[in-house]
């Protein structure tokens, strides 16, 4: 079935019930990205009575960025209610959505997970390079940001309307493709995660985030060194901390391996390392862009 047939309340029974920090929107905006590229398994619940969905997957298609760039598509949201695991739901869509990136010629890229490595290793994905999610919890009393010992970084402020191209040129040759549409629909979710940095003119760096469902995420940040990267998150994590702590929800990251200097600060801040994720292709070869200058994911739902 397409998956744009599906009711928000059961998308979200299916993020939700993998403890995933989607919200409606989230799951509006990729059916959106996903250019119909998006399927569910429809099946009788005989206990409920009724039809329910249970399991989805969904691609992003993402447009090369530049002539010696291959488009791919980021696989996502491979999901499959509890009471109906084991049943080769996953398998059945996930090889449904490698036929149909094969037929348009897109390559395909995940994100996986721990329990989701060997499945994708054994459909021919290969690994490219890691990252952490990062987690500091809603309790009373958590740890706020401070800010630098000497004040914020010269040309660290935040994003303008006008900063669009120079982000854009930014991201391009970081991620690998043009994704300006879900970089657009991110400012708008946590306008106070959204900083730049500025220097001689040129931008170094950006940082935007989004509300979740349990969690405030930051990211992605693309920056061309880790200490332009730190003074981003310096000054965007008191507003996001306060606006996270008022909610009763998390603040998570997915920070790129290493990055020491990062994953230390993040440790004083409060943080603690929840678990890894791989980054694979279909097929030989590294994954799109160039991981240097991606600091945060976006998610890996998204990239």
């Amino acid at each position: 079935m397409a998956l744009t047939d599906a009711a928000p309340a059961e998308l979200l029974a299916l993020s939700g019930a993998a403890h995933w920090n989607q919200t409606e929107e989230d799951w509006r905006a990729m059916l959106a990205l996903s250019q119909g590229l998006a399927w569910g398994v429809r099946v009788h619940d005989a206990a409920a009575g009724r039809p329910v969905l249970a399991a989805s997957t969904l691609v992003l298609p993402y447009k090369g960025g530049d002539a010696s760039q291959a488009p791919f598509a980021w696989i996502s949201m491979v999901l499959v209610l509890p009471s109906w695991r084991s049943r080769g739901f996953a398998g059945e869509l996930l090889r449904h959505a490698l036929r149909e990136l094969a037929a348009r010629q897109l390559r395909p890229v995940l994100d996986a997970t721990p329990a989701g490595h060997p499945v994708y290793l054994r459909q021919g994905f290969v690994d490219g390079w890691g990252f952490t999610r990062w987690r500091r919890k809603a309790v009373a009393g958590a740890v706020v940001a401070p800010p630098p010992a000497r004040g914020p970084m010269v040309g660290i402020r935040p994003r303008r309307p006008a900063d669009w191209p120079a982000i854009e040129g930014l991201d391009l040759p970081a991620f690998g493709a043009n994704r300006m549409p879900l970089l657009r629909l991110l400012t708008r979710r946590l306008p106070q995660a959204a900083w730049v940095s500025e220097k001689d003119g040129a931008l170094r760096g950006y940082l935007l985030g989004r509300d979740g469902r349990t969690a405030l995420q930051l990211g992605p940040l693309v920056a061309d060194d880790d200490r332009t990267a730190l003074a981003l998150l310096q000054a965007a994590l008191p507003a996001v901390g306060a606006t996270a702590a008022a909610s009763g929800r998390d603040v998570i990251v997915d920070l790129r391996d290493p990055c020491r200097g990062i994953a230390a600060w993040l440790q004083g801040m409060g943080f603690a390392a929840e678990r890894p994720f791989t980054r694979m292709v279909h097929g030989r070869g590294a994954p799109p862009g160039d991981a240097a200058r991606l600091v945060l994911m976006a998610g890996p739902e998204l990239g």
